[in-house]
């Protein structure tokens, strides 16, 4: 499994997930930059993605909706503040409505999502930062661990294929 350790901490309002990957940067970089490879990875096997809108620039949106077992969907989107390809990028993730609209009443986080070589693999540091203690708490009650988890440990499989 690529995940090797998930962390948070309520005081500085983090969750930090790590993983190693058997390809390089640049092999990784391309799964989120390219928006159908990122359908193939975002979200949990049980809730896959659709990627509607795609812009990984500095400035950019990327909306996206997950679809549930019964039929779901649940939308989100990144506002993208910084691009460093292939080493990583930075944004806002937010929950939205079906038309993309955010959903304010639920938590906005920044995230830092870092790719390092090491000897011919990847070192993935995914970062997330909250406003608040309760919005981190907010998303762990929903699953983000097992449901980022979940996502994170389908890439090796798909970069094998």
């Amino acid at each position: 499994m690529p995940v090797t350790d998930v962390t948070h901490d309520l005081d500085t309002r983090t969750l930090t997930i790590t993983a190693e990957f058997a390809a390089p940067p640049s092999r990784i970089w391309q799964i989120y930059a390219d928006p159908r490879q990122l359908e193939k990875i975002w979200g949990p096997p049980e809730y896959p993605a659709t990627v509607v809108d795609h812009d990984l620039t500095a400035g950019g949106r990327v909306t996206y909706y997950m679809t549930g077992p019964d039929g779901g969907k649940f939308a989100g989107y990144w506002l993208v503040d910084t691009v460093d390809e292939p080493r990583g990028f930075t944004f806002r993730d937010g929950f939205a409505d079906e038309d993309f609209t955010p959903i304010d009443s639920l938590p906005l986080s920044r995230n830092t999502y870092t790719f390092t070589e090491r000897d011919g693999t990847t070192v993935a540091t995914y970062t997330s930062t909250f406003d608040s203690a309760e919005g981190l708490q907010k998303v762990l009650d929903m699953g983000v661990v097992e449901g980022s988890t979940g996502a994170i440990n389908q890439i090796d499989g798909f970069i094998a294929a």
